[in-house]
């Protein structure tokens, strides 16, 4: 028989269950690790025992499970007595396929086994599956230092379960970190309650420097990406001079991974309910679990409590949600807590939650369609519209008003496709919602990214009726899916905009309100500007002279920008419009736009009068219609100094700003109103810009929920 790798360790006969465990306060190099070998030990001691109480298997199992073991290229435990003594010993061996009757085995390594022989006889061999040992009592045919060969019987006992299978790693790296040193290594393997790791120490390093007493952080890493990290405390150790092996418990069975928040997100429990399949970070084999309730932040699943594999912490780089309607959808997650539950006469499972770290937009969009879906028959999230009928609604809920159509009707064409693209092709800078009952649209909203990190929402309307509050629906439709969706570093989602006019009441009572209740503008704020069209505006003879200039913006202008909005606001608008000095020259959304097959510019100057700073002008150029007020194509001119600026130097600027950019006619939109006020520059309506910082919209909610009740 040819030669083989490797012994299992001795395991001596005569030794007490007590002192065996007492023998573990001294650190002991055990492959197998300690439960492992607890677990064979006693198998072996209380054989007839076990035998009693094991379940009796067929010579047909038998093969099978020897065969799969031959498959994964494993290893079945050969138990040997002593002639003599009390003492026996445990080798390890490959089985050969095996056709039903006779079964020959290698030793895995052939030193020193002649020896052994000449004192030992064969006893029996077991079959471990990870979680039980198959005990089988063969007849010998043949015994040398090649290998061993048997006769089957006609049946074998399944004994000796364990706690937890423990479960093989695979490339896995580890950091060990205490007290400010680093120790590498390797995970060999881990449950769901411990990690098995075996380090090495550097040429500067000693094993000394562990303190076994105090606790350690570990950082798991698959190539360049971590995947695991936490504190653990050391439960037990090996001995040796350049490489260790410790067994580490994780002190936590529950992060904390975000902020917390008063108003989560909704748990549904949907039928029938997705699977989760991803290959385990820490294996790199497939795993499959049922999902017990799912939202748009996250879901928790069962796991078997004697296979469970899921720790606090770890990061699943790719998860795939799969519904029965055969949808997929991919996310990268994190577990962040497991509960043990009890099922009764079933046993002991557990219940693990996952956080969607991130995904992408269109995988973001199908899941929470279809959760809204699932929690409300007639709410829509980017779903196919009938063009006809939005416009329709549109004209039908005053959304579009004489005044606003005479505006747009000359671009009317341009604007149908606009919308056509919006609508139906459903780009990633893009969202809308619909409240549609029996084909017929009774509710919509709208929103646009149109900041490099903030949204536009825009378009609200809703068909009157006091049964259906279409325009209620929609609005907490929105809500909820801003809910689910900001912590996703693929949204782009830290502001929420909104222009209003403070005489719709609607948005005045719901923004303006929540603004005024929360008191704080470094949170919500609303600012006011003037608004107004300029038409045909370009004319040579209209033009600024010095010493006024217009110049491209540069760094301190906008932290002369920021001082200024602070002593006159103190609010989000400069952060949400992307006027922070570290926002100068950054404009990565224009180019997905333009990839999208969308039009979008932006463009920054000073005016000046001399070297002094007078006003800001933020430019946005988009397609005509992307908003029906215009407010994504305008010009926004953020004045500092009201009283030098005149009016006459305001519209010689707006002209020269014409000529440079090719524009016809422009929508002006002028901050302060105090400004235009002071200067009686006439203007058509009053916009407030109303901002919301997402990182504290739990104050919006609660404001929202008691406003709801009065509505």
């Amino acid at each position: 028989m040819a030669k083989a790798k490797k012994n299992l360790q001795l395991i001596p006969a005569g030794t007490s269950d007590s002192h065996q465990q007492n023998a573990q306060l001294t650190p002991v190099a055990v492959e197998t690790g300690v439960r492992e070998k607890r677990a064979l030990y006693r198998a072996v001691r209380r054989g007839s025992e076990l035998k009693e109480k094991g379940e009796l298997l067929t010579k047909v199992h038998l093969v099978n499970k020897l065969n799969f073991t031959n498959f994964q290229n494993g290893t079945i435990l050969i138990n040997l007595a002593h002639t003599k003594y009390d003492r026996a010993i445990i080798l390890h061996a490959k089985p050969q396929p095996c056709d039903g009757d006779q079964l020959d085995c290698l030793w895995v390594e052939d030193s020193g086994i002649s020896e052994k022989l000449k004192s030992y006889r064969f006893e029996s061999f077991y079959v471990t599956d990870g979680k039980k040992l198959l005990m089988v009592e063969p007849e010998l045919l043949d015994l040398d230092h090649h290998g061993i060969r048997f006769k089957l019987p006609d049946t074998c006992f399944e004994v000796g379960s364990r706690a937890m299978t423990r479960h093989s790693c695979e490339g896995v790296s580890v950091q060990l970190i205490q007290h400010s040193s680093v120790f590498q290594g390797v995970l060999l393997d881990f449950n769901a309650i411990s990690l098995r790791v075996e380090l090495k120490t550097a040429a500067s390093q000693t094993f000394q420097w562990i303190n076994p007493e105090s606790i350690v952080s570990i950082l798991v890493s698959d190539g360049p990406e971590t995947i695991y990290s936490g504190e653990c405390r050391i439960i037990r150790q090996t001995w040796g001079q350049k490489t260790r092996k410790y067994v580490l418990e994780p002190l936590k069975q529950e992060i904390q991974r975000f902020q917390h928040k008063e108003f989560r997100s909704d748990r549904q429990e949907v039928n029938p309910s997705p699977d989760i399949y991803f290959i385990h970070p820490f294996t790199k084999k497939m795993v499959s679990l049922k999902v017990i309730d799912i939202s748009g932040c996250g879901y928790s699943v069962e796991e078997d409590e004697i296979n469970a594999m899921l720790l606090p912490g770890m990061i699943i780089p790719v998860v795939k949600l799969r519904f029965a309607s055969s949808t997929t959808i991919n996310c990268r997650a994190q577990v962040v807590y497991r509960k043990i539950c009890d099922a009764g006469k079933k046993g002991l499972w557990v219940k693990c939650g996952f956080v969607i770290l991130d995904m992408a937009l269109e995988d973001n969009v199908r899941l929470l369609s279809l959760l809204q879906q699932a929690d409300h028959k007639y709410s829509y999230i980017c779903n196919d519209v009938d063009l006809d009928e939005l416009w329709d609604f549109f004209f039908e809920t005053g959304f579009i008003y004489p005044e606003k159509y005479v505006y747009i009707e000359t671009n009317k064409a341009h604007i149908k496709e606009t919308y056509k693209k919006l609508y139906t092709q459903n780009p990633k800078i893009a969202r809308h919602f619909i409240f549609q009952e029996k084909g017929r649209i009774m509710g919509h909203m709208a929103m646009v990214r149109f900041f490099e990190n903030g949204w536009l929402i825009h378009h609200h309307a809703a068909r009157k009726s006091a049964l259906n509050k279409a325009g209620l629906i929609v609005l907490k439709q929105i809500g909820r899916f801003i809910n689910d969706s900001y912590r996703l570093n693929s949204t782009h989602m830290d502001y929420i905009v909104i222009y209003y006019r403070p005489d719709n009441k609607f948005p005045s009572r719901v923004f303006g309100g929540a603004a005024k209740n929360i008191k704080n503008p470094k949170l919500c704020s609303f600012d006011a500007f003037a608004y107004l069209n300029i038409a045909k505006i370009s004319d040579h003879e209209l033009k600024l002279t010095e010493p006024w200039r217009l110049t491209q913006t540069q760094s301190e202008d906008l932290l002369d920008l920021d001082s200024f909005y602070e002593s006159e606001s103190g609010g989000l608008m400069l952060k949400a419009l992307d006027l922070g000095p570290e926002m100068r020259g950054r404009d990565e959304l224009s180019a997905e736009y333009q990839r999208l097959g969308f039009k979008k510019e932006k463009h920054l100057f000073s005016l000046r009068k001399g070297d002094l700073l007078k006003a800001v002008i933020l430019v946005n150029i988009t397609d005509i219609g992307l908003n029906l007020s215009n407010l994504t194509n305008s010009v926004n001119v953020m004045v500092l100094d009201s009283d030098s600026l005149s009016r006459d130097i305001l519209l010689r600027m707006l002209s020269t700003l014409a000529e440079k950019l090719r524009l016809d006619n422009l929508t002006v939109m002028l901050y302060p109103t105090s400004y235009a006020d002071d200067q009686f520059i006439p203007y058509e309506k009053v916009y407030n810009l109303w901002v919301m910082s997402i990182q504290h919209i739990d104050y919006y909610f609660r404001y929202l929920e008691r406003l709801m009740r009065f509505i």
